[in-house]
């Protein structure tokens, strides 16, 4: 019998070239095999007589080959392999591209299942490429077949023949990370049956049955870490910061904070005097002041003879981070380094001594801090902006600088308080729910193209009032992606023909750092008109003056991505605008950006979101920092990630250290380990 730790190699089938394939796809063992889950099943149990067929239908048709199968050859790279099938209802035409073998395969006069997809009506219907088999005991009524995701080079008859070995291996020999008590209680099949229901299902049930388990599985391992992380930091010992007096930084500051802003420098206030280590989440809506917590921070780590990194995702974002710093802290005589990747080699050279010296007291950067060389000569104070574009490794390498900071993380992407919970769990959070005086609701509308005529007038008026605008495309060029959609640098020139006389910029993120930032500098300070750009603009861009946005092709974009946008402008005291094209691209489209229109509330927006699109428009797709996450869905599966969460916190209540439950323990450390280490000692 093999053992799941054998190695693929040894599968009868796969010599050295397949297991290249296998190890581009992270499968090394049997084992890394059973974990490689089915991204989709075919349903080949549910047959349909020929006559019952319809224009786009996936169905299994029990027939007999009625002419014999004739090869074609229509062009050079393609051949056409051509028959006819027929039941008790009808008959019907099979086409094979490329796949010649199959005339050997079929007999004329004999019965056999085929699976495939039907195309066309009436007489041109056909079904095309279909999978067969011999009619024969056991298989009359077709299976469930899984289909795996796959790499060039690979089959999915070589990923069945690989996952037919894991599953000959002893699979009750692998320890259940999930207690019996706690499968019992929510109906969940044990592990070994749940792998096998999983990869050779009998039906849809049981297919199901394993997803849910699965997904408990993950989400419950997730809660378990994160919980254990929260609760070792309470255990730690963090820097104690004595001095919170913050007078003289409101004074700075030169504005009244609102209320929210107040409640969460409050917050941190307690954190860093509390001798724990702080690790907060700031969560606020576009335009919600939430720099000015993050300058409470570092204000904080400043008078208390410590230094404050303050990281962002773009050099642009870092820019505009450093600016602001600047002018705030020059006013308490406060020193602030920039550091970023494009910087050259003196300058960076000198900035890296500036700050491991410690004359350097608040650095501001991008990635760069974390890279190796960065060191600080007394780091306590970390701040992470737009947290779902870093994960928790880059949060855990930027605190190694230092002797246990104390971590702010901020986001601007709204996200319901339940999922915040769940996916920051590692994290206390504070939430800043008003937005301050001056800020004045964007007027929004959905329209259609039949309006493009009237809309490029009102750009024209907007700029001749004095105003600039943004104008979004999702993509880069033609070409890329669906030629249909608007692209950046083709719209740039039809906008010119449609304004002439004005000037017109282009940004997007293949440009170079040094390119985006002159485009960048020549709009914030008026020397261009408009800027047309892709999503770059998203995060962090503050140009008052800019005071209407369009965005082409808006319904491509997620809704919390569109209110991001939206954010760029209304930033200054002019009446600001924002249109979105797409309105006309369906219902669904037209209701998705009416929510917009008639909201300008970032979490009733991200709700819509969450229930329409799943969290992908939040985090991208796999880019939430959450180790683990193969098959949870963090929007349709709340409620398991509710009760996975209960359990979780229950169980580490009782034993913290999970000491009477060695598999769960070793799987979360695991899981865990390149992120944070051993979370359990």
């Amino acid at each position: 019998m093999p053992n799941l730790s054998d190695s693929v190699r040894f599968v009868r089938g796969f010599g050295p070239k397949k297991a290249q394939l296998l190890e581009k796809m992270q499968i090394f063992t049997l084992e890394d095999a059973l974990h490689c889950y089915p991204r989709d099943y075919e349903d080949r149990t549910r047959q349909k007589c020929i006559a019952d067929l319809r224009d786009g239908d996936r169905v299994t048709i029990r027939a007999i080959v009625g002419t014999a199968p004739a090869v074609r050859h229509i062009r050079k790279g393609m051949d056409l392999t051509k028959l006819t099938i027929f039941d008790s209802s009808g008959t019907l035409g099979v086409t094979y591209f490329n796949n010649k073998y199959v005339a050997a395969q079929l007999r004329e006069g004999e019965e056999y299942l085929f699976f495939g997809r039907v195309q066309g009506e009436g007489r041109q219907r056909m079904l095309l490429s279909p999978v067969h088999e011999k009619c024969q005991t056991g298989l009359e009524t077709g299976r469930i077949v899984p289909v795996y995701p796959l790499t060039s080079g690979l089959g999915q008859k070589d990923m069945q023949r690989l996952t037919d070995a894991a599953l000959a291996c002893e699979l009750r020999a692998i320890p259940d990370p999930i207690p019996s008590g706690l499968r019992a209680q929510y109906d969940l099949p044990d592990l070994a049956s749940a792998v096998r229901y999983i990869h050779r299902p009998h039906d849809l049930e049981e297919v199901q049955a394993a997803r849910r388990r699965m997904i408990f599985e993950e989400l419950f391992l997730l809660c378990c870490g994160l919980q254990r992380l929260k609760e070792r930091r309470r255990e730690e010992e963090g820097l104690l910061f004595s001095n919170t007096d913050l007078t003289a930084f409101w004074r700075a500051l030169g504005f009244p904070p609102t209320g929210a802003q107040r409640r969460a420098v409050d917050d941190l206030v307690r954190d860093v005097a509390s001798g724990k280590p702080m690790n907060r989440l700031v969560q606020g809506d576009v335009g919600s002041g939430k720099t000015v917590v993050a300058a409470a921070l570092c204000a904080l780590a400043a008078q208390n003879g410590y230094q404050a990194a303050v990281m962002a995702p773009t050099e642009i974002l870092a820019t505009q981070h450093d600016a602001s710093l600047r002018e705030l802290f020059g006013k308490l005589g406060v020193t602030v380094e920039l550091l970023t990747g494009s910087m050259g080699v003196k300058a960076k050279r000198e900035a890296l001594a500036r700050i491991a010296s410690g004359q350097a007291q608040v650095v501001v950067g991008t990635h760069a801090l974390i890279q190796k060389g960065v060191e600080f000569a007394k780091l306590g104070a970390v701040v992470a902006d737009e947290q779902h574009r870093f994960g928790v490794a880059q949060r855990a390498s930027l605190r190694s600088k230092g002797q246990m900071p104390h971590t702010l993380v901020m986001s601007a992407t709204p996200i319901p308080r339940t999922l915040a919970l769940i996916l920051y769990g590692d994290l206390d959070v504070s939430v800043i729910d008003e937005l301050p005086p001056g800020r004045t609701p964007v007027a929004t509308y959905a329209v259609g193209e039949r309006m493009r005529r009237r809309i490029e007038a009102f750009m024209e008026k907007q700029i001749a009032a004095g105003g600039q605008v943004y104008v979004v495309c999702p993509l880069v060029e033609e070409g890329e992606g669906e030629v249909r959609l608007k692209s950046a640098e083709e719209h740039a020139l039809t906008l010119q023909r449609a304004l002439p006389g004005r000037r017109i910029g282009v940004l997007h993120g293949r440009m170079k750092p040094a390119e985006k930032d002159a485009v960048m500098t020549a709009f914030a300070s008026g020397l261009l008109d408009v800027l047309v750009a892709t999503t770059v603009i998203e995060v962090g861009v503050n140009v008052p003056n800019a005071n209407l946005m369009v965005v082409e092709d808006a319904d491509r974009f997620g809704l919390s991505q569109l209110h991001q946008l939206r954010g760029r402008v209304g930033r200054g005291r002019r009446e600001s605008f924002c249109i979105f094209f797409g309105a006309d691209k369906g219902q669904n489209a037209r209701e998705r950006l009416r929510i917009l229109a008639d909201t300008n509330d970032g979490f009733e927006i991200a709700r819509a979101d969450l229930a329409q699109r799943g969290p992908g428009d939040f985090f991208g797709k796999r880019q939430h920092g959450l180790p683990g996450i193969k098959m949870a869905d963090l929007a349709s599966d709340m409620q398991l990630m509710q009760q996975a969460r209960e359990e979780a916190e229950r169980l580490l209540a009782h034993d913290p250290h999970l000491t009477r439950y060695p598999a769960l323990r070793e799987r979360v450390e695991r899981m865990f380990r390149p992120e944070s280490g051993e979370i359990f000692n």
